[in-house]
């Protein structure tokens, strides 16, 4: 309590001080004056300095593309580098950003059992002799995305159930529960 009343009684000298020396002459001193005075920094520096700005939004991090790293990453599959490119695909065509992951592990085992040189981990377009194949990942996330959203969501095929009644009618539901398993294990 002493010290407190110590240094208010100091800063009430100083001021006292400060109003005498204005007073005297009848002319505000200097900042350089004031700093001669006190020793520190300027009375009006410390005094009228704007205060500093403080950023308060607050910035989240998508988690996404970790998400879907670290899955890929635990399966060793060639889509981990695409990453990114998965959630920006997904986005891009209004999609669950697991969904293409989900229906690669489904039909593919996340790429380990594709058509040679075909980049088609989806099984899109693959019966009986016919093969879709695609000049790499990106493309074929593209345009599997693509359809997704114009031949099944936007026809209001948007579960699992629902979309392997189209993209996979002979599964009798082993397909649905595969990719509803798998969409379960990226939440």
């Amino acid at each position: 309590m002493s010290s407190l009343v110590l240094v208010l009684s100091m800063a009430m000298v100083g001021a006292f001080i400060l109003f005498f020396k204005v007073s005297a002459n009848n002319q505000p001193l200097s900042p350089v004056s004031y700093q001669k005075i006190l020793g520190t920094s300027t009375l009006l520096e410390s005094q009228f300095a704007p205060a500093p700005v403080i950023d308060s939004t607050l910035k989240t991090a998508d988690a996404r593309p970790l998400i879907i790293k670290n899955y890929l990453n635990k399966y060793k599959s060639e889509l981990e580098p695409y990453s990114q490119l998965i959630v920006d695909v997904s986005d891009k065509y209004s999609l669950d950003y697991r969904l293409l992951v989900a229906i690669a592990q489904q039909e593919s085992n996340l790429c380990k059992r594709i058509p040679a040189n075909s980049y088609n981990c989806w099984g899109f377009g693959i019966y009986g002799d016919k093969v879709t194949r695609f000049n790499s990942y990106p493309q074929a996330l593209d345009k599997v995305a693509k359809t997704l959203k114009k031949e099944y969501f936007d026809k209001g095929l948007t579960t699992p159930e629902a979309i392997m009644a189209k993209y996979t009618p002979p599964s009798q539901g082993s397909w649905a529960a595969g990719v509803s398993s798998f969409l379960s294990e990226l939440e």
